[in-house]
């Protein structure tokens, strides 16, 4: 079980997809640029085979910001961003409206 204080550790913000590339080394995963408010960072992410490039710029998206970086297929990735999967695919967890970008999840 995970606690409560140790849930409290992960800064969950809304950041903004900037950038979104095709990872050199993976047929699933994108390579992506995103605005935590704060700082830009990469993340690699595997839902090329559910969202177009193109339609993940500008959208906004929640990160899990302060996880340590790891080496996904030779890119660094920054930061996890929350998705939900079932039998019709992945969706991206987004607000329901615009926010300012760098807005914490509570």
């Amino acid at each position: 079980m995970l606690s409560f204080e140790d849930f409290k550790k992960m800064k969950l913000v809304v950041a903004e997809i900037k950038e979104a590339q095709d990872h050199p080394n993976a047929d699933k995963l994108y390579v992506l640029k995103i605005d935590t408010g704060k700082e830009e960072k990469q993340l690699v992410a595997g839902i090329r085979g559910a969202y177009a490039k193109e339609d993940l710029i500008g959208r906004q998206i929640v990160v899990v910001n302060n996880l340590e970086p790891a080496t996904i297929r030779g890119e660094e990735s920054q930061g996890m961003l929350l998705a939900v999967g079932d039998a019709e695919g992945i969706s991206l967890l987004s607000p329901d409206r615009k926010v300012a970008v760098g807005s914490l999840a509570r």
